[in-house]
């Protein structure tokens, strides 16, 4: 979890990444992305501000990283970010009734979002929390049922199903977290020749895997085609047991990969379904689903837990 206070924090962030934040109002919750020189994805970020700070909900890692790249931005501008990862946690809320368990009491309001909510807090208020929110009907789950509920939703993660080598519109993220008629920033010249003139190398799929076998594919597993189609065509991001769906993962794939191809994800059967389609960009509109919320402090945070 990054941290971002001063009066420029907006418009500094606004400069460096792909989304539009000048305009993020308190509360409001927005996605973006920092890109390479190159147009590759180097840091994905959930964002909130509380009208003090601009909160940064990253993976896990790569706080450290960012915050070394944000420090070598500051120039003269008025921002002190800084990691502050060991001091506070998150709490993931979701279902439908994720917005009921904040609005029943003491905690802070949230955004609410496809997959739900999250809430910063501080570490030593994990546990207190955690009962409040049971006391109103929240159940406590683990990342299992997170990432089968994520993975289902087609919704990917940074550093599992993306590599240093994605771009936004491989991945979707082309809708949720990139801004097209912003400013000047870092890569975007690769986003605009995508979406104006051509489409990305690689697009994202949801595999439905084949249950017979006791196992899932490991991350980074080669996808090939199957039925002796030939060779490696991407790789496996995340796989999970879904409680309905059963076995299914999330890949990155060749974009001229035909759409109703059967493939094999670490040597198991899998069906494709399309999640960014061949045609994706050249003005192309990729619909996808919301993010998470994020919940505007009293509460900011680094690790994940599921409710």
């Amino acid at each position: 979890m990054i941290r971002i206070s001063g009066p420029d924090r907006l418009s500094w962030l606004h400069s460096l990444t792909t989304q539009d934040l000048e305009h993020l109002a308190p509360g409001d919750t927005a996605e973006a992305l920092i890109l390479s020189p190159n147009g590759h994805i180097e840091h994905h970020l959930i964002l909130t501000d509380d009208g003090t700070h601009l909160w940064a909900h990253v993976e896990p890692g790569t706080a450290g990283p960012l915050l070394e790249f944000l420090e070598s931005m500051r120039f003269m501008l008025r921002v002190e970010p800084a990691d502050v990862t060991g001091e506070y946690a998150v709490l993931t809320l979701m279902g439908p009734r994720a917005a009921e368990a904040i609005a029943a009491g003491d905690l802070a309001e949230a955004s609410t979002r496809e997959l739900g909510l999250d809430l910063i807090v501080r570490r030593e208020q994990v546990a207190d929390v955690a009962a409040r929110l049971q006391e109103r009907g929240a159940a406590l789950a683990g990342m299992w049922a997170h990432e089968a509920l994520r993975i289902a939703r087609r919704r990917p993660r940074f550093g599992l199903d993306t590599d240093h080598r994605t771009i936004p519109h491989e991945v979707g993220w082309i809708e949720t977290a990139v801004h097209l008629s912003k400013g000047c920033y870092r890569g975007q010249e690769t986003v605009a020749r995508v979406h104006n003139l051509g489409h990305p190398p690689r697009r994202l799929v949801f595999l439905h895997l084949d249950g017979s076998e006791d196992r899932l594919p490991a991350h980074a597993d080669p996808v090939s085609l199957g039925e002796g189609g030939g060779g490696t065509v991407g790789f496996v991001g995340s796989a999970t047991r879904h409680y309905e769906l059963g076995p299914i993962a999330l890949a990155l794939i060749k974009r001229a990969v035909p759409v109703d191809a059967p493939l094999l994800a670490g040597g198991l059967a899998a069906a494709q379904e399309v999640i960014v389609p061949p045609d994706a960009g050249a003005n192309v509109t990729v619909t996808l689903r919301g993010f998470r919320g994020v919940a505007p402090p009293g509460q900011p945070g680094g690790g994940r837990r599921g409710i």
